[in-house]
């Protein structure tokens, strides 16, 4: 092995969720903070997108990687406080949309 090698969860510690998607699948990684301040791999997820999801518009795949991801992390992040990390700035507008894309608001 080499690293990123995989941490054991600690759970009285901030998780940072980081996802991000591609024209072909999502990813995401869980990672905390070690005593070296450093951030440090605690889960990986990767999914191949279907033909159908693979020709959603990118908005509609960064926001399908955060729902997946939290999904799958749900043992880990359920009650707990966390950080969540995306690179696309077009979600932004999600906080301030009253009605647009119904699946991009559910």
């Amino acid at each position: 092995m080499s690293d990123p090698v995989l941490r054991a969860p600690d759970f009285d510690k901030l998780f940072l969720v980081t996802t991000d998607a591609s024209k072909r699948g999502v990813g995401a990684v869980l990672m905390q903070e070690g005593l070296d301040q450093e951030f440090h791999p605690v889960a990986f997820l990767s999914k191949k997108l279907s033909e159908k999801e693979s020709h959603w518009s990118i908005s509609e795949k960064e926001c399908y990687a955060i729902v997946y991801t939290l999904e799958k992390l749900r043992p880990y992040v359920w009650g707990q406080c966390f950080h969540l990390q995306t690179d696309h700035a077009a979600l932004k507008w999600l906080h301030t949309v009253k009605e647009s894309n119904k699946k991009l608001l559910r």
